[in-house]
């Protein structure tokens, strides 16, 4: 028996399976919906930290005495 999962862009029941070729979306319309998506911020992965890195020049002689 094959499962069957929601297509995260349209809902329609998709078969999980390898011969779906777009799984777990049900058509690649669907798939690239999706990831047009992510280009265009339209999912966002959460940061704990939005501030930009610190810009630090490393010690380019540690350990000697000037």
């Amino acid at each position: 028996m094959t499962k069957e999962v929601p297509c995260p862009t349209c809902g329609k029941a998709v078969p999980w399976s390898r011969e779906n070729r777009w799984r777990p979306f049900c058509s690649e319309r669907c798939r690239l919906i999706d990831l047009g998506a992510w280009f265009s911020g339209g999912y966002r992965v959460p940061a704990d930290d939005q501030s930009p890195p610190q810009d630090s020049a490393p010690d380019p002689d540690p350990g000697q005495d000037e």
